[in-house]
């Protein structure tokens, strides 16, 4: 694969990537791609590499390898050199996350946070503006309000479901503030479920900031839909940022981050990721290959789920409204599911008539489902984002954005979709 990087062309002796001319998809690839067991003994599967350090054939691999580390040569070290850099388990787990979203490269963090942190910091410079999407993630708006701020970071934003004219009108306003270091978009909005034209934000961006690689890259928090409902590389996105927590993990047992993009880009992440260390460690990459390989039998079955669960919480007298992406709000949320979207995800936000009282009365008598943030995994969670993960957002602000007291999140799992159903019905019953 003359394509590939230094670790890709390492690690990818055996790699079968299709059958007769026909590509294998995703979920096959998961059971060994980026892995060659001839490498480890013959393990079927790939070992956990514990270890800080790895050893040099000779000095001449040792100085090559670190021009890689530090830069000097893209693509990254041609050789394993250090954990704060790469490791075995790393490069396997990069090499699947790339498939899913038809990625050039891929790299795992140590938090979905600190990959947005890293993202953010390697393109960002004081006295820049950013513009972005809202809501975000609080973490995320906290990181650039109050952290990229302290250094004269700027930023402008624009409602999730804003038209292209509605973005225009941003971009030309933070135009006037100084230069635009990137566009950083959340879509699905967390917690609201908007979703954001990225085919919209990319032509304002190519017309009025330069096109592609001219311009500055658009970064999206894809964590919402996850690598199967929604793959925004191919919208205009050139970053992808995830929780793998999320989906990716699936089984609310780890931590952990990742972007995705050109070679070019990501080579220029990796160079702030190898400085500040915020690589994934190899004990968590492990169980994350793990998961990988029953990610979309995950996600399907939990969609399925969602998608009658919403269907029947909708018609309930007590619920004032289901925002769900099957369910879209308005044409115009439509047209943007259909063009981007091929599935409506697991997570939804749920508003009770009434306000925190009653929405606190819903979380305390649900049984099956868990009272606890976070997202994407095996079981059902549901959380109140207005008192917890939004609480940091000014009044205000959640009021803009319909960020609620009667809003509940609720990110459905694996279980028997008529035990949930039975579920949230005697949890109404409180309300």
């Amino acid at each position: 694969m003359t394509d590939a990087t230094p670790a890709q062309r390492r690690r990818r002796k055996n790699d079968i990537l299709e059958i007769g001319g026909r590509p294998l998809k995703p979920a096959t690839l998961m059971m060994g791609h980026g892995y060659d067991p001839a490498l480890s003994e013959g393990a079927l599967k790939p070992p956990i590499f514990l270890t800080s350090t790895f050893v040099f054939e000779n000095a001449a691999a040792g100085k090559r390898f670190f021009e890689g580390v530090t830069g000097q040569r893209p693509g990254g070290a041609e050789g394993l050199v250090y954990s704060r850099f790469n490791g075995p388990n790393q490069e396997i787990l990069e090499d699947r996350l790339a498939v899913w979203d038809g990625a050039e490269d891929a790299l795992a963090f140590s938090s979905g946070m600190s990959a947005i942190a890293t993202v953010l910091m390697t393109f960002v410079q004081p006295g820049d503006v950013i513009v972005h999407s809202a809501p975000l993630y609080a973490a995320t708006e906290t990181f650039i309000g109050r952290i990229l701020g302290k250094f004269g970071v700027k930023w402008v934003d624009f409602p999730a479901g804003a038209t292209e004219a509605e973005i225009a009108e941003t971009v030309e306003r933070a135009r006037a503030m100084g230069r635009i270091a990137l566009f950083y978009l959340e879509s699905p909005a967390n917690p609201t479920n908007v979703l954001v034209d990225v085919q919209a934000v990319a032509r304002v961006r190519d017309a009025l900031c330069g096109a592609g690689a001219d311009g500055p890259p658009i970064v999206i928090d894809n964590t919402f839909l996850g690598p199967l409902w929604h793959h925004p590389l191919k919208h205009g996105a050139d970053v992808v940022v995830y929780s793998l927590t999320k989906y990716a993990g699936g089984h609310s047992d780890l931590v952990a981050g990742g972007a995705l993009g050109t070679r070019a880009l990501m080579d220029r992440v990796r160079l702030m990721r190898n400085t500040i260390g915020t690589i994934l460690d190899p004990n968590s990459a492990w169980m994350l290959l793990r998961s990988l390989e029953t990610l979309e039998l995950r996600m399907t079955r939990a969609g399925e789920n969602a998608a009658r669960i919403c269907a029947w919480l909708r018609e309930q007298p007590k619920v004032e409204r289901v925002v769900y992406l099957g369910f879209p709000s308005d044409a115009r949320q439509k047209d943007i599911y259909d063009r981007h979207c091929t599935g409506a995800g697991s997570t939804f936000s749920l508003y009770l008539k009434g306000g925190e009282a009653e929405a606190f009365r819903f979380l305390d008598a649900l049984r099956i489902a868990k009272l606890a943030v976070s997202l994407g995994g095996t079981e059902t969670l549901a959380s109140h984002p207005a008192a917890m993960t939004h609480l940091s957002v000014p009044p205000e602000r959640k009021k803009a954005l319909e960020i609620g007291d009667n809003m509940v999140r609720i990110s459905i799992g694996v279980e028997n979709a008529d035990d949930l159903i039975a579920d949230f019905e005697q949890a109404l019953a409180a309300v």
